[in-house]
């Protein structure tokens, strides 16, 4: 029996911890960034490094994805983004190495401070304010950055605080030279997400709930999120989400690649058609070119029986449509836990894994 979205009483039984309150105030995470930048320093010489490399895990790697994507049209250095324990050989000292950290004590990012520092690079941290590892080195070793304290994210799930990871990153390179971004279009963004959230809400039912409905669409099925461009940084956040919060796999392909090998693959197996549901998120800031593909390939997916589900974007620029979506599919991964009728918090394998590596 498929669960009632419209009970609120599901969201009382599942979300003991509050998840949809951080949701909600994804906006208001997102202005407390912007009303702390003012305080955050980064020396002129990090305005002189050729390349970016980022090392962060998890919630604190999916958030730089997006700012990485979203913002490519405005973003004037190469970044590359590397979790996990190695060091590339390209970082040296014309390198901007940001160490991204929600809690500040993800082992990975730690682990290869010293080799970063060893060679000579340009070091920035972001992570969590309060008695954590990294916090304490950058108090220690005087490493600039932003240590933000998530008033606005009582879940305490890193995914559910992007609007620290996204913007506190996004700050960063920004003041490292990377890019500009003017102050009232950032707070433009945010009124408007603060105001569209509110038809995504538990309260509001799923006849105009958008999310909802999507959620009910994707539900008893792997969805197989696809976008293109700039928005290929929402698509780790999202798949993120869909296996973290709702416990229900899923995967992403993105447009124009998945024309070039893809669609052979839907034929078999047989049961593709029972188990399978493409997640389109459409833009009109894609190339046409891209926009004829997305057409095509719906077409061809329905001509294999296999069910698919559209979104479209309506933001005026494309950093705000990422944001946008961002948003839309944090909600749509919500109603998709209460549909799978699980705690959206609780991630107990992957506690599981990090109690067994001790």
């Amino acid at each position: 029996m498929v669960l009632n979205l419209d009970d609120q009483k599901i969201y009382k039984k599942l979300d003991a911890d509050m998840m949809y309150k951080s949701i909600e105030m994804l906006w208001a995470q997102m202005k407390q960034v912007l009303d702390e930048a003012h305080l955050v320093k980064v020396p002129r010489e990090y305005s002189k490094v050729t390349q970016v490399v980022i090392n962060g895990m998890g919630g604190s790697n999916i958030g730089i994805g997006l700012v990485r994507a979203g913002l490519n049209d405005r973003i004037k250095l190469p970044i590359t983004i590397t979790p996990g324990y190695q060091v590339p050989a390209l970082v040296d000292k014309n390198t901007l190495y940001l160490l991204s950290s929600y809690s500040g004590n993800t082992e990975e990012p730690l682990s290869v401070y010293n080799e970063v520092k060893k060679r000579g690079a340009k070091i920035l941290a972001i992570c969590e304010l309060g008695d954590n590892k990294l916090a304490r080195l950058m108090m220690k070793d005087n490493i600039p950055g932003y240590m933000f304290k998530p008033e606005f994210n009582p879940s305490g799930q890193p995914r559910m605080g992007l609007g620290y990871s996204v913007l506190g990153a996004a700050m960063l390179l920004a003041k490292a030279g990377l890019f500009s971004i003017k102050e009232s279009e950032l707070k433009n963004v945010i009124a408007k997400l603060e105001l569209s959230d509110q038809i995504f809400r538990p309260g509001e039912p799923v006849k105009i709930n958008k999310a909802k409905q999507a959620a009910m669409k994707l539900y008893g099925r792997v969805p197989i999120i696809t976008a293109a461009e700039f928005l290929a940084g929402n698509l780790n956040i999202l798949r993120n989400q869909f296996n973290e919060t709702s416990k229900n796999f899923a995967t992403f392909l993105e447009l124009p690649d998945l024309n070039h090998y893809a669609l052979e693959g839907l034929i078999n197996p047989k049961n593709n058609k029972d188990n399978l549901v493409f997640l389109f998120i459409d833009s009109s800031f894609y190339h046409a070119r891209v926009q004829k593909r997305a057409d095509l390939t719906k077409q061809i997916i329905k001509k294999n029986k296999i069910k698919y589900v559209e979104h479209q974007l309506s933001g005026k620029t494309k950093f705000e449509q990422a944001l946008e979506m961002m948003q839309f599919g944090t909600w749509v991964s919500y109603y998709l836990a209460m549909l799978n009728n699980v705690n959206p918090a609780k991630i107990p394998w992957v506690d599981w894994l990090k109690k067994e590596l001790e």
